[in-house]
């Protein structure tokens, strides 16, 4: 059987899967562009040399429809993998056929990291998205989401688990702004369920207006949750006027150029970074879910590689 982890595998080659080894992979559809296997596999080759354990460890890559997903996590399971990430659109369609899901994954309503429990005949689930974007903002910004001001880009499932993690660090206040203010107000009832103390307000983005009511606040976490602004060409998801000193910019997105949040941010002087230290961050705490090997001590070779 091919060791190759960029190969995209599928149902069928899960069939067949018969590697003596430890296995662990990414899970999705499409799942081709994933950089998970160029970061766990990273990890596992800097792992290995304090832990023999770990030596016959890899991570691949498979392509699952989302009807066949159940059958696919039941095969994982039969066929001796470890651990699993899962990406879209398999977060929250996973959630049924978990043995257990932890209170973090659970109040997300998703999860991307699974683990394998013998004692539960299954694999269970918990969500290290939110945590990866914490320790990004401070390892990447300098700064803490607990006090924060937060204001937040994006109603969608990466949204979702920042605000979570956001209010869960006790930040001082969340501001969740969306093109549909009815999906935003959504977000925000649900949320209050969970944080009732909390302070969460949402508002809908009026480009054609630029509403000043609607800025951040001064010594802000701006967070961009969204898809908008990666693509060259694309406008920045917030007006760049409404960004000032004091504030902090974390873009979720990353690619082959900065994006335009972030770029408007560093023409300004405030300090601003992409999601790639996100992804590495996640994928550390999946690794530690995964081998008890602390996330600080791969975080680096993992950001590493995908940064190649």
């Amino acid at each position: 059987m091919s060791e190759n982890p960029e190969k995209v595998r599928t149902l069928d080659d899960l069939r067949a899967w018969s590697r003596a080894g430890k296995s662990f992979a990414v899970v999705g559809s499409p799942v081709a562009h994933s950089l998970s296997p160029k970061m766990h596999n990273a990890a596992f080759s800097l792992a290995k040399i304090a832990n023999p354990e770990l030596v016959s460890c890899r991570y691949f890559k498979f392509e699952i429809e989302p009807d066949d997903l159940a059958t696919a996590l039941a095969l994982f399971y039969d066929k001796g993998f470890v651990g699993l990430n899962l990406t879209l659109p398999h977060k929250v369609i996973a959630l049924p056929f978990l043995k257990k899901i932890s209170p973090l994954a659970t109040i997300i309503g998703a999860t991307n990291t699974l683990y394998r429990d013998d004692d539960l005949g299954g694999f269970c689930g918990d969500n290290t998205d939110g945590n990866g974007f914490r320790l990004a903002a401070e390892s990447e910004l300098g700064r803490r989401l607990a006090a924060s001001p937060v204001f937040l880009l994006g109603a969608g499932g990466a949204a979702r688990a920042i605000a979570v993690t956001a209010l869960a660090c006790n930040c001082e206040s969340l501001v969740i702004r969306n093109r549909s203010r009815d999906k935003a107000a959504a977000l925000a009832t649900e949320l209050r369920a969970h944080f009732p103390s909390a302070k969460i307000s949402c508002c809908a983005a009026q480009p054609e207006r630029d509403c000043d009511d609607i800025a951040p606040a001064e010594n802000a976490i701006v967070v961009n949750a969204t898809s908008l602004g990666l693509k060259a060409g694309d406008k920045s998801p917030l007006p760049p006027k409404l960004l000032k000193s004091g504030m902090v910019v974390y873009d979720a997105t990353y690619g082959a150029h900065a994006p335009a949040l972030v770029a408007a941010a560093r023409a300004r002087k405030i300090p601003a970074t992409d999601g790639r230290t996100m992804l590495a961050w996640q994928g550390a705490l999946a690794f530690e879910i995964w081998t008890k090997t602390a996330a600080q001590d791969v975080f680096p070779v993992m950001l590493d590689a995908i940064s190649r």
